[in-house]
């Protein structure tokens, strides 16, 4: 009698297993589309890594500004999770200094003037729990009106500088810009001092650039690149550099003298390089005349 009921349970058992495989085989895990996907942006500015994470929603045949987004009321700018923004750096955002961090992105769409806003609290889901208290900022830009209509909302960052770069947000045919900084002068120019008085290989060729491009001292500028190509005297696209400079020293023969010897070296070249340089010295030596 035990050995009976012993294997009917094994068969229960059995036939419960069976049953629980079936089910899983005959429902898979559905994965749909998302209708407002996320995405990531990043995107490096001089020396600072900026990030911003979003959801994407589109038109999809709607009327967006003025109803879907109520003009006047804070947007969490994208769909789902507030939109975050975070910088590796200090910066000024739309001219307002902003501490090196992770905020929330929200806006107030307005028909002629968009309130642009940073807060402290981020990973909230929509603009619900907004407070302005916990705002870092607020800024004010204009929206643009677009040509071509944008259906899905999208964040870039453009007009990238060494210093500078322009946050852009766009959907519909609106587009709002907000001017994002950071002081790359500040920044860089300690560490190439101490580099530069360091032991070892120096890099001349890109202090001197640093140094020319920022307008920080020419004349050290000048030092740094002929080291360079006192280091490497074929080095054309050094050559080149320094007639640059001289130009911006104001030292007319000296440039001309410059972008000959390196036209005549790229001269000796192969490939694109020798195009690219020749050129560039023929653009500079008009320029100089």
């Amino acid at each position: 009698m035990l050995s009976f009921v012993v294997r009917s349970l094994f068969v229960a058992a059995a036939l419960s297993a069976l049953s629980l495989h079936t089910q899983a085989q005959t429902a898979p895990k559905l994965e749909m589309p998302a209708a407002s996907p996320a995405a990531k942006l990043e995107q490096r500015v001089g020396v600072t890594d900026v990030v911003v994470t979003y959801n994407r929603p589109s038109v999809k045949g709607r009327k967006v500004f003025g109803e879907l987004v109520p003009f006047g009321e804070v947007w969490r700018t994208g769909a789902n999770t507030a939109t975050s923004i975070s910088f590796s750096t200090d910066v000024t955002f739309g001219g307002s200094a902003v501490p090196a961090g992770k905020y929330a992105l929200y806006t107030i769409p307005g028909e002629t003037e968009w309130t642009v806003i940073l807060s402290k609290v981020t990973g909230q889901w929509g603009a619900y729990q907004y407070d302005a208290k916990d705002d870092l900022l607020r800024v004010t830009a204009k929206p643009a009106q677009l040509n071509d209509p944008v259906e899905t909302f999208e964040i870039g960052l453009g007009d990238l500088r060494d210093g500078s770069a322009t946050l852009n947000l766009a959907w519909e045919r609106t587009r709002v810009s907000v001017k994002l900084e950071v002081d790359i002068v500040a920044a860089l120019k300690p560490q190439i001092e101490a580099a530069m008085t360091a032991e070892g290989k120096k890099p001349y060729l890109a202090a001197a650039m640093f140094y020319f491009e920022h307008d920080i001292d020419l004349k050290k500028s000048l030092e740094w690149i002929e080291s360079a190509i006192k280091e490497q005297p074929e080095a054309f696209w050094a050559i080149y550099r320094k007639g640059l400079i001289l130009e911006k020293l104001g030292d007319k023969p000296g440039a001309i003298a410059a972008a000959q010897a390196s036209m005549a070296l790229a001269e000796k070249a192969q490939g694109g390089i020798r195009t690219e340089y020749v050129n560039l010295n023929k653009t500079l030596l008009a320029r100089l005349k």
